[in-house]
């Protein structure tokens, strides 16, 4: 199982996140081909190291980094990765980490 986490910093206007969020892009992004799962993190999040709160977190799921990579280069892949640019429009405004997952 190959995971991508986005960390998504608190937007400058909360609610307008959460409604772009959850009307526009979970619907597209769910449309990737490949994708097996995909959930978000419940408020609050309980951060147990220094830094920045997390405002919220994504994680969708994917049989392999190779279907990540294949669903990205897809014209849905093409359409979140712009969509994302609304939700988080700097690159420091999200962590991003793609990776593969042992269940133990």
């Amino acid at each position: 199982m190959a995971k991508m986490l986005v960390i998504y910093k608190t937007p400058a206007d909360p609610a307008a996140f959460d409604r772009h969020y959850f009307d526009v892009h979970i619907p597209l992004a769910k449309k990737l081909p490949g994708l097996r799962r995909y959930d978000v993190s419940r408020r609050p999040i309980v951060k147990l190291s220094a830094g920045e709160m997390p405002y919220l977190v994504g994680t969708l799921y994917f049989d392999s980094l190779d279907d990540i990579r294949a669903a990205f280069a897809s014209e849905v892949g093409v359409a979140c990765a712009a969509d994302r640019r609304i939700l988080a429009p700097g690159d420091d405004d999200l962590t991003m980490l793609l990776f593969d997952a042992d269940e133990v």
